[in-house]
C-alpha cells in the first residue's frame, strides 16, 4: 500500500512517499514542489504521517544541524544501474561536494559514461536522503538539481560546503 506525508522544510514543503509491507516502510521518493516528474498523492494513496515518523524525525534533525547520515529503509525503483549510482551518492560525505567524473570513476565507468551517471543522479527520488545534491560540475559550478539550483545551493551552504551568497 503507498502510503505519504509532507513536511514543511527551509527548502520548502517535501513530500515523502513509501510502501508500508510487512508492518514496515519502505521510503520512495522525497520530492520538492515544481520538481520536474515527482510523484504527486494518487488516489488509493493513504495520508500516513505516522508512517513517515522516523523519516520526519531525521529530516528535521538534518535541517537542525544534527544529523549528517540518514538510516532509513529505502525503497527507490529504478533500474540496476540507476540503484547502483544512487548507492554510491550514499558515500559522499555530509559537507562535500563531488563531481559527475569523479563518481563515474569511482563506479568504474568510463569517460564517456558521465551523461549516463549524472542521468542517473538526476533521477535520484530520494532528495536530499540519497545526497545528489552533493554532485557538481567538475569546475564546482552548480548543475541540474530536480527541484532547482537555488535548492541545490541552499543544501550545500547548510551542509557548509558552499558559502552563502
Amino acid at each position: 500500500m503507498t502510503v505519504y506525508a509532507t513536511m514543511d522544510s527551509p527548502v520548502g514543503e517535501l513530500l515523502l512517499a513509501g510502501e508500508q509491507a510487512g508492518g514496515g516502510l519502505g521510503l520512495r521518493s522525497v520530492s520538492m514542489p515544481g520538481q520536474p516528474g515527482a510523484p504527486t498523492p494518487q488516489p488509493g494513496w493513504n495520508h500516513d504521517p505516522a508512517a513517515f515518523a522516523e523519516a520526519i524525525r531525521q529530516l528535521a534533525a538534518y535541517f537542525a544541524g544534527e544529523l549528517t547520515v540518514f538510516d532509513l529503509e529505502l525503497a527507490p525503483d529504478g533500474t540496476a544501474f540507476q540503484r547502483r549510482v544512487w548507492q554510491a551518492l550514499d558515500t559522499i560525505p555530509y559537507g562535500t561536494t563531488t563531481s559527475y567524473g569523479r563518481l563515474a570513476a569511482q563506479l568504474g565507468e568510463p569517460p564517456d559514461r558521465i551523461q549516463a551517471v549524472a542521468a542517473a543522479v538526476g533521477a535520484n527520488p530520494l532528495l536530499i536522503v540519497r545526497p545528489c545534491h552533493r554532485v557538481v560540475g567538475a569546475d564546482g559550478t552548480m548543475r541540474g538539481y530536480a527541484a532547482g539550483v537555488l535548492r541545490k545551493q541552499q543544501l550545500l551552504a547548510h551542509e557548509g560546503a558552499l558559502l552563502p551568497g
